[in-house]
């Protein structure tokens, strides 16, 4: 990948887990066409992916405020199927298209609860039926951490933000049924984390 400059956004964490969910998404995006990334965040994953798969039109969102850093890491990747990217504000509005996936990573922790409902009921309005959503990132599993570092994690954005905190797994799997969508996977990746894949099977 393109080595850290001092004019674009750089996370270290892009780096070590891309390679980990790229092998995660040539599985279950190999027949996808469409992916909407909610919180591309600097832009590095969006790079990655669309570059190892090609036959994907990976589009970007995020804050208005994230947009120019993304364009960076877009726009000297020069791939053909990465789009401008989009705001999104998970509470208030949406890119107007119908994806075939969605992707996200290590976002439901940043989000407030409030904001992580509001992504899980405005899924239906942007996954296509028999559409994938797959979330990368740390969940609690019956009200517990799984490991000391994930709950230091958590002490950390708490400390940083009240709002902030790793999710139940079952709550957030709670809101993704009420979306019409079913769990397929539940995959444990390196540092604690998960790969959740869920199926819109609502109007299929």
């Amino acid at each position: 990948m393109n080595s850290p400059s001092p004019d674009k956004p750089y996370a270290p964490s892009c780096d070590r887990n891309g390679e980990v969910i790229l092998e995660r998404l040539r599985i279950h995006f190999a027949d996808r066409r469409t992916v909407l990334e909610i919180g591309s965040g600097t832009g590095q994953h969006a790079a990655r992916f669309a570059a190892a798969l090609p036959h994907l039109r990976w589009q970007c969102t995020d804050r208005e405020d994230m947009l120019p850093g993304i364009h960076m890491w877009l726009d000297d990747a020069a791939l053909p199927n990465t789009p401008p990217p989009l705001p999104l504000d998970v509470s208030r509005f949406w890119p107007d298209a119908w994806h075939d996936a969605v992707f996200s990573a290590n976002t439901l922790h940043i989000m407030a609860w409030s904001e992580v409902v509001a992504l899980f009921a405005a899924l239906p309005a942007v996954l296509s039926p028999g559409g994938l959503l797959l979330i990368y990132g740390p969940f609690n599993y019956a009200g517990r951490f799984t490991s000391d570092s994930n709950a230091e994690f958590d002490r950390s954005l708490k400390a940083g933000a009240p709002h902030r905190g790793i999710r139940d797994f079952e709550a957030v799997d709670a809101l993704a049924r009420k979306a019409g969508l079913q769990l397929i996977e539940d995959h444990a990746m390196p540092a604690n984390n998960r790969c959740v894949v869920w199926r819109q099977v609502r109007g299929t």
